[in-house]
């Protein structure tokens, strides 16, 4: 018997769950309803489209085989109906039927369903404060505007531009701003640290130094309080509490709210924070509609809270699940780790689960360990160093997020992968210490950088590791007095450590060779709390063991050595 089906919302999850439904019963009538003219295109594409990594916008609406997905595509292609320029005004869901505009023609009509689904996406939070409608202020919201945007660029109108917002799509944009056109970049972020909530600060830190040493301004901690305009009503500059920053255009990027007004006018449960809620077959509290993608809340598996993960991946794997289910084949949706990965000029920064900051929030019992391996083997031509903070509860040994930076190539992407499968299993310790990798010289170390991470925190979990986070030493660093019993037990190369006794005096800069500490131990100072530092923190660790062995347990590994130091930076490294 044939139904129909008409589905809200024409990017991402609508055009999925659309195609798999027709392939499922070919015999139904299916209907897409989109506002905007350009349909099943990739939003998160934009950044690229803007920087020239993608040249033309075409390809952001194309297949794989180079197909625009257009009206006649669908119509054509898939059997599919969709209607472009047409808002859906109302569902009624007693006669389900929903009441859609024509935007061209303001022609109302209602359209029948035997199953509706909502996939109404997301819509850009707008900042409420002066000069937000001025010319030159943009979000990014859908494909015209970032075609308007590159055009703007380049006609040569543009020489400055400011980002609103540190998040990943600005960051995003900023790189395009600075890489591709040369424009001279800001970056203004509300929160203390860029990525919030998606990272932690240590890494939040890398990647803001080298945006930095990419020439791009940023300001963190600062919110733009008002838009500056001209008497023509073209911005010109953005006011903060400590600055005023000159601009030809302003970029908006503070973040997305879902759009859930069509579910929340029709009696549909939504959350609080405004995510349409869905049960785990993508079911709205009204059994015959359905919601997926952006406007939904989702349950994150590590918290077991709903939460918010708008992501054009989970909207397609949404998309596929409410047609199975809408089909009648039984499928689930059980929710998600919050996955995130990103490209920043030469880096990649990528997180799974939650942050260490998010696990104390939640009440685990939480601890991390702080690595920086090789991303492949040593030895093997173009090694780098990455590195990874593996998130973990020290009573169930429950691994409960990674986050990693590193060169921009495969190494983060393969790890962070394969933590977020493991981690929405309830993956703990040993399961990482004992993941089987593929390896290759030109891939990974022998023992992978993933398995290296748990050891450490099985090691910090068992009690053998004792460690010092890099927040701590830092504030050391800046202010001795802060802990006046602490001294630094360099082990790496006289040639390393060198620069270090020289600058801060031996006295709280001491320095002996790792191989060379088992012969001269009897020369540290017993009455200090050591910090034992090298390159990484593995020899670190290793002295520490020995140094317990002989009963002087007065030490603190810094994990992630100097390596991480360096790609955090600070202001009391020598100049070497």
């Amino acid at each position: 018997m044939s139904k129909k089906v008409v589905i809200v919302g024409g990017v991402a999850a609508g055009p999925k769950a659309a195609c798999h439904l027709k392939r499922l019963q070919p015999g139904w009538d299916i209907t897409v309803v989109d506002q905007d003219s350009m349909i099943s295109y990739g939003g998160c594409g934009i950044p690229y489209y803007v920087g020239g990594d993608v040249s033309d916008e075409a390809e952001l609406r194309s297949t794989s085989f180079h197909m625009v997905r257009d009206v006649p595509f669908f119509a054509d292609a898939k059997g599919v109906e969709v209607l472009t320029r047409t808002r859906a005004l109302a569902i009624d869901r007693q006669n389900k039927k929903l009441r859609v505009k024509n935007l061209d023609s303001g022609e109302e009509q209602e359209l029948a369903y035997d199953k509706l689904m909502l996939s109404t996406g997301a819509a850009p939070f707008v900042l409420p404060i002066p000069g937000a409608d001025l010319d030159g202020v943009f979000t990014i919201s859908d494909l015209h505007k970032a075609i308007e945007i590159k055009k703007r660029i380049s006609g040569g109108k543009i020489g400055r531009v400011v980002v609103i917002g540190g998040g990943a799509i600005g960051i995003e944009m900023a790189e395009s701003f600075a890489d591709l056109w040369g424009l001279e970049t800001t970056l203004v972020e509300f929160m203390p640290q860029l990525l919030p909530k998606l990272v932690d600060a240590d890494f939040a830190t890398m990647l803001q130094r080298h945006l930095e040493e990419m020439n791009v301004a940023v300001y963190t901690g600062e919110g733009a309080t008002e838009i500056v305009g001209d008497s023509e009503g073209r911005v010109v500059a953005v006011k903060t509490p400590q600055r005023t920053l000159e601009a030809d255009m302003v970029i908006m990027a503070a973040g997305v709210r879902p759009r859930s007004e069509l579910a929340k006018e029709a009696g549909l449960a939504v959350e609080p924070w405004g995510g349409i809620t869905v049960n785990s077959r993508l079911q709205t509290s009204d059994p015959d509609i359905y919601a997926a993608g952006d406007c939904i809340a989702v349950k994150h598996l590590v918290t077991g809270k709903q939460t918010y993960a708008p992501m054009g991946s989970l909207a397609n794997r949404e998309g596929r699940v409410a047609a199975d289910n809408m089909a009648g084949i039984a499928s689930s949706f059980n929710g998600a780790v919050g996955s995130f990965i990103m490209k920043a000029f030469d880096r990649c920064i990528a997180s799974t689960g939650i942050t260490y900051e998010a696990a104390v929030a939640e009440g685990f019992d939480a601890d991390y360990s702080l690595t920086a391996p090789d991303d492949r083997a040593h030895f093997f031509p173009n090694s780098a160093s990455l590195a990874l903070q593996l998130v973990f509860d020290k009573r169930t040994r429950q691994v409960l997020g990674l986050q990693g930076f590193g060169m921009m190539n495969d190494s983060i992407s393969a790890r962070i992968d394969t933590a977020a499968v493991m981690i929405s299993k309830g993956a703990t310790i040993e399961d990482f210490m004992m993941a089987e990798m593929a390896y290759a010289p030109p891939f990974s170390a022998a023992i992978d950088s993933l398995n290296a991470a748990a050891f450490v925190a099985d090691n910090i979990c068992a009690g053998r590791m004792r460690s010092v986070s890099m927040q701590r030493f830092y504030a050391w660093m800046e202010d001795f007095s802060s802990e006046p019993d602490w001294v630094v037990l360099d082990v790496r190369h006289p040639k390393e450590a060198g620069p270090f006794v020289e600058k801060f005096g031996a006295d709280k800069w001491i320095a002996i060779r790792y191989d060379k500490v088992r012969k001269q131990h009897k020369e540290l100072p017993t009455d200090k709390t050591l910090i034992i530092f090298c390159g990484s923190g593995n020899r670190a660790y290793e002295i520490q063991v020995f140094l317990d062995h002989l009963g002087q347990h007065n030490s603190l590994v810094l994990g992630g050595g100097m390596k991480v130091i360096r790609w955090i930076g600070a202001a009391w490294l020598p100049q070497l």
